[in-house]
């Protein structure tokens, strides 16, 4: 079987300053998009899980990993992530703790961000909320073959 593996590719300009915790670009490889919905730190009962910025985080990254997965995508997938917090200062306190949580979840590879800082999120005991899109690469064809992209990475 013959094809190409194709890849999301990170892109960070020499005249930009250098990214901390993000990606300044990322050129997605063709295939289908997944649009995740805010996820925050909600337990299965509805509740709001965890009292601190990193606590929330690591619950909100679950739910978001597990909205993804149910989609067909995996955490390599996601290209685009905002992050919502109640907290600009408590955030940039948890820094260290919350580039831990965010490699767990979601790989060491970081995507295309945004962090803002809202008053409020629908929950008033949320003080985090993600929300994401992936793109599964989809079908690379050749003359006369088509082969999915992941599955020449799980061959390799």
């Amino acid at each position: 079987m013959s094809g190409e593996a194709v890849h999301h590719r990170t892109i960070n300009p020499p005249e930009l300053a250098p990214p901390v915790g993000f990606a300044h670009a990322v050129l997605a490889a063709p295939g289908r998009v997944i649009f995740l919905g805010g996820q925050t730190a909600q337990g299965g009962d509805g509740a709001i899980q965890g009292s601190t910025v990193a606590e929330q985080f690591d619950v909100a990254a679950a739910n978001l990993v597990t909205a993804l997965t149910a989609a067909g995508g995996r955490p390599h997938d996601l290209v685009c992530l905002q992050i919502f917090v109640t907290d600009m200062a408590a955030y940039r306190a948890a820094r260290s703790e919350l580039a831990t949580i965010y490699q767990r979840h979601l790989g060491r590879r970081y995507v295309a961000s945004a962090l803002l800082e809202v008053t409020g999120l629908l929950d008033p005991a949320a003080k985090v909320e993600l929300m994401g899109i992936a793109v599964i690469p989809g079908t690379v064809a050749t003359p006369g073959t088509a082969v999915r992209a992941d599955s020449l990475e799980e061959q390799a």
